[in-house]
C-alpha cells in the first residue's frame, strides 16, 4: 500500500534502466513520486487505486507485446487500462503509450516500415491539441509553427488507435505522436529525455552521439519549455484528481471526440 503523504502520490513505472523519469522528474510541481522498477522485479501495482493519483509508465526496448522478455508488461496493460476506468491522470510515453494503446482496445506494429526515429523530430499539432487538458500548453507554444521539437526514439509504433481516442500530434515519419483516451494520454516522443540520456541511447543503436547531442542542444531551450509545459499540465490534473469528486472531475476531462 502506498503511505500516507501530504502530497498526491504518482507512480512511475520504469521498464528499462537506460530509460528513467530523467527531467520530468524536476517537472512535477505538488507531487510525490513513488518509483516502481518493474525491471529490477518490483511488483506492478494491481488495480488503480494502488497506483495512487496518478499514473506515468516510461520507455524501454521491448515491444508492448514481448510478455516473455519483460513478464510485467500483462500487469502493466491491466494497470493502464484500471486507471482509464477509474479516471486517474495517466501518461504512457514511448513504449507506455504502446501498451496504453494496447491496452484499450489498439494495436503496435513492431519495426514499423518507417523504420527508426530517433533524435529531435518536429511533433505536429493537431486541431483538437488547442485546449486540451495535457498538450493544450504545449501546442500553445508551437502556434506560430504548429510544431514543437521534441526527442524521439522508438522503430515499434502505434498504429491503430483504441476507439473513442482523440488523435492530438503527428510527426513527418509516424502519424500517432500524441493521443489521449479518457484520462489517459500517450506521448510516443520522450518530452523527458535530456542530452545525456540521449546520447546512451545513440551510443547503443551505433549512432554518432555528437550528432544526436548537438541537434538537441541547438533546440534545447524549445525542448525544456514544452517538457516543463508537460510536467506542469499533469501535475496540474494530479492535484485535480486528488481534490475533486469524481463529477468535478469528469467536468473537467470532457467526452472524448472521436479520431478524425
Amino acid at each position: 500500500m502506498i503511505p500516507e503523504s501530504p502530497l498526491p502520490v504518482v507512480t512511475v513505472l520504469q521498464s528499462s534502466p537506460d530509460v528513467g523519469l530523467d527531467r520530468l522528474a524536476d517537472w512535477l510541481p505538488g507531487v510525490r513520486v513513488r518509483l516502481v522498477r518493474a525491471d529490477e522485479g518490483e511488483p506492478v501495482p494491481v488495480g488503480a487505486a494502488e497506483a495512487g493519483d496518478g499514473l506515468v509508465v516510461l520507455g524501454g526496448p521491448m515491444s508492448a507485446y514481448d510478455d516473455a522478455r519483460a513478464p510485467w508488461l500483462p500487469a502493466t496493460r491491466a494497470l493502464l487500462s484500471a486507471c482509464v476506468d477509474a479516471q486517474t491522470p495517466t501518461l504512457g510515453i514511448c513504449l507506455g503509450a504502446q501498451l496504453l494503446a494496447v491496452a484499450r482496445g489498439g494495436r503496435v506494429q513492431v519495426g514499423a516500415p518507417p523504420g527508426l526515429e530517433h533524435g529531435v523530430i518536429d511533433v505536429r499539432w493537431r486541431p483538437d491539441a488547442t485546449g486540451d487538458p495535457l498538450v493544450g500548453r504545449l501546442a500553445g507554444l508551437g502556434q506560430a509553427r504548429r510544431s514543437t521539437p521534441m526527442p524521439s526514439w522508438h522503430a515499434d509504433a502505434v498504429v491503430e488507435l483504441p476507439a473513442g481516442s482523440v488523435w492530438l500530434a503527428a510527426s513527418a515519419t509516424y502519424p500517432y505522436q500524441a493521443f489521449r483516451t479518457g484520462s489517459a494520454w500517450g506521448l510516443q516522443f520522450h518530452p523527458e529525455a535530456g542530452a545525456e540520456t540521449l546520447a546512451v541511447w545513440a551510443a547503443e543503436d551505433g549512432i554518432a552521439p555528437e550528432v544526436v547531442v548537438e541537434a538537441f542542444m541547438a533546440q534545447e531551450r524549445e525542448i525544456t519549455m514544452g517538457g516543463q509545459a508537460i510536467g506542469a499540465a499533469f501535475a496540474d490534473l494530479v492535484r485535480l484528481r486528488a481534490g475533486l469528486h469524481e463529477a468535478e472531475l469528469a467536468r473537467v476531462l470532457a467526452p472524448d471526440m472521436p479520431v478524425g
